[in-house]
């Protein structure tokens, strides 16, 4: 199986229930998953998985999204935070 280069975790406050109650997805965490796609799309970087996630347990700090293998963590993600993240994938 072909490993991607970079994998973007979003959390998405699915807890075991199933059900979404934390505070990322009341933030707006999964509609920012498309901007998210259309980000990578429009500047080319390929081979990148996104997942969404249960809670990552930093909720006063939501929404939160990590990207892998840089280990790099963002909190309060809004568009431009995404923007930010993207471009230095793109570098």
């Amino acid at each position: 199986m072909k490993q991607p280069n970079h994998h973007i975790f979003v959390c998405a406050s699915f807890r075991v229930t199933g059900s979404p109650q934390g505070t990322c997805n009341k933030k707006g965490s999964v509609q920012l998953l498309q901007y998210l796609e259309e980000g990578i799309s429009d500047r080319g970087i390929e081979n990148v998985a996104i997942s969404t996630t249960g809670c990552l347990k930093y909720c006063e700090q939501g929404p939160v999204m990590v990207v892998y293998p840089e280990n790099k963590w963002y909190g309060e993600v809004n568009e431009e935070k995404i923007d930010e993240a993207l471009d230095e994938l793109a570098k």
